[in-house]
């Protein structure tokens, strides 16, 4: 039997409950929500209400802080690594497979050319 605790979108923690769970601030989530990576759920009392989904996405970001990356960035990439995880789930549930080059988490091979420091022809 399944519940709505076993849903990974349900708004089950309240924001100190969440904070605690995943070692930052109350401060940090809603620095979060106001540059729009997360957006919580708010009780009757109006109180922030979070996912298990929504605090993996506050944990991803707070390692990229950690790596010196800018939060508005942060974000970004996080945005962006959760779409691609959607993208490659939608794709095996319509009968798609997914091959080691499809691994988000291995860097693609970049164009020799990017890799030259020369831009232009020298006269």
């Amino acid at each position: 039997m399944s519940t709505t605790f076993d849903d990974a979108d349900f708004p089950a923690y309240t924001m100190g409950r969440a904070a605690d769970m995943i070692g930052v601030t109350p401060a940090f989530l809603r620095s979060l929500g106001a540059a729009g990576l997360i957006e919580p759920e708010r009780s009757l009392g109006g109180h922030r209400r979070y996912s298990r989904h929504q605090l993996q996405l506050a944990l991803r970001a707070r390692q990229l802080l950690d790596e010196g990356i800018q939060i508005g960035a942060a974000c970004r990439i996080v945005t962006l690594e959760d779409r691609l995880a959607a993208a490659h789930r939608r794709i095996v549930e319509l009968g798609g497979v997914l091959t080691s080059d499809d691994d988000a988490d291995i860097p693609t091979q970049t164009h020799p050319d990017i890799a030259k420091t020369q831009y232009y022809r020298a006269p």
